[in-house]
């Protein structure tokens, strides 16, 4: 077990991300206090560990037919697994040849850039929020000069929830020492920075398929739908350079009414009180809100684990993620 961990130079991780990296999550797995269970040939497998419990982080990033080889070689021999954000083909393997609950764990989006357009009467907000930019004179540019997103971002900071440290794990940390791929779109106001979103690559067969906006941070003198006005931009840049989607990325805790027969009964109904009773720990239904609007395409993701309430494992994956 562990002469497959952490084996592969960052060179060899670097060209299975662009050649397997289709998931939202992949670029983010290279963030800081992440392990690798690394299998020649095949891929690798990201995770956290704390408490002697490994929390993998996404899907397995191999080729689709991989999957169960990486997975059985990395569960066989090691301690306490759960899985976090994992597509729902993932959940049924995870299921189906090692036994293990897949239980909803959130949504993901994704929007066809193709077929997208800013009509109908869902997408108001949309079209309200963009012309609001413009008659306040907001330009939205792509700009690898400007470094006054620092600061911009710890002023952005103190008006979240969760203050006093900054999210990772399900999320990236904004600052990581490799970025190559990542865009970056700043909203101005004159020379005023009053916003910004930075989106990571997704990867499949060594091109760019998708960006997903990992990291966003505002400015609180202008809050009229700013997010909405950069999404614009960003994304029309995007279709005019061929990128077929945009991944919205996780909305956590928003799962449907339906039950899986390899889901936890109990594990899914703590899930949907997190999301309607939780909002002061994270702001859960402001995040799927704000995704919702532009009516991209749902898709469900998993969290999956051994045991049927897997309390110790949840705890674990809020004090990975600093949630607690």
């Amino acid at each position: 077990m562990p002469d497959h961990i952490n084996t592969f130079s960052f060179e060899e991780r670097i060209a299975y991300l662009r050649e397997y990296g289709s998931h939202c999550m992949s670029f983010s797995a290279l963030q800081p206090g992440i392990h690798y269970f690394d299998m020649p040939g095949k891929g690798y497998i990201a995770y956290a560990e704390k408490w002697g419990i490994r929390g993998v982080l996404s899907d397995p990033v191999c080729d689709a037919e991989d999957r169960e080889s990486l997975i059985g070689a990395f569960i066989k021999g090691g301690g306490r697994t759960g899985f976090a954000q994992v597509s729902e083909p993932v959940a049924e393997l995870l299921h189906e040849k090692f036994g293990l609950y897949a239980t909803q764990f959130g949504v993901e989006s994704i929007i066809d850039l193709k077929n997208w357009d800013l009509k109908g009467k869902k997408k108001q907000v949309l079209r309200t929020s963009l012309n609001q930019a413009v008659k306040s004179g907001i330009t939205i540019r792509e700009n690898y000069q400007e470094h006054r997103y620092n600061e911009l971002s710890r002023e952005w900071v103190k008006t979240r929830k969760v203050r006093n440290r900054e999210i990772r794990f399900l999320i990236r940390p904004m600052n990581m020492d490799y970025q190559e791929g990542t865009r970056k779109f700043f909203a101005y106001r004159g020379d005023e920075l009053i916003g910004f979103i930075f989106f990571d690559p997704v990867y499949s067969h060594n091109r760019v398929i998708s960006y997903v906006p990992n990291i966003s941070r505002f400015s609180q003198s202008f809050r009229q739908g700013i997010f909405y006005t950069i999404m614009l931009q960003a994304m029309e840049t995007f279709r005019e350079e061929g990128v077929e989607q945009i991944h919205l990325g996780l909305s956590p805790f928003v799962v449907g009414d339906r039950d899986r027969h390899y889901e936890s009964k109990i594990t899914k109904k703590l899930i949907r009180s997190l999301y309607h009773y939780g909002n002061s720990i994270y702001s859960f239904k402001g995040i799927y809100f704000t995704k919702s609007r532009f009516r991209g395409k749902d898709y469900p993701t998993f969290c999956s684990h051994r045991r049927n309430v897997p309390l110790r494992e949840i705890i674990t994956l809020f004090k990975i993620s600093n949630l607690l």
